[in-house]
């Protein structure tokens, strides 16, 4: 075990309690994943509740993708990611205060899952610890994403 106890998330300096997922949140989350796995070209792998490095955090997205071979980070965690997606069912705001550290580690694209609402909101092109470009999507359509173009869902089935 290290310093930092299980179930729990840098932010800022500050080490918070993570929260515990409802069924919804799972069932959102193994879909999106299926569906990320099916399109992830080579040299790129998706990563499940695992640390992302930042300047003073080190949150942990429920999912990532990473570029890279995953024996490209024996040493260490890594410190961007191409696509985070944080699935919010009752974590809204929680969710929010990590844009500033996914911004700081340049990660290129955010999809915060708004469930109840069955809305994505993303956010894109990070500059100076913030996002330069917030879009919301839905209720229903269809979202894809600028980084990896093949990875494309439709709102409805994944909220149906």
């Amino acid at each position: 075990m290290g310093l930092i106890p299980e179930k729990t998330e840098l932010l800022y300096g500050q080490v918070f309690q993570k929260l515990s997922k409802s069924p919804i949140h799972c069932l959102l989350c193994m879909r999106l994943l299926e569906q990320l796995r099916r399109v992830l070209p080579s040299g790129f792998h998706v990563q499940q509740e695992q640390p992302i490095t930042c300047n003073d955090s080190e949150p942990e997205p429920d999912l990532s993708v990473i570029r890279g071979s995953i024996e490209d980070y024996r040493a260490a965690h890594p410190s961007t990611a191409e696509i985070v997606i944080e699935l919010c069912v009752t974590s809204h705001e929680y969710d929010h205060s990590k844009l500033r550290a996914y911004a700081s580690a340049a990660v290129k694209e955010v999809w915060l899952v708004l469930a109840p609402e069955k809305q994505i909101e993303v956010h894109r092109l990070p500059a100076e610890a913030q996002f330069r470009e917030r879009t919301l999507h839905g209720p229903g359509g269809q979202l894809a994403s600028r980084v990896l173009p093949d990875f494309q869902v439709e709102l409805d089935a994944l909220f149906g």
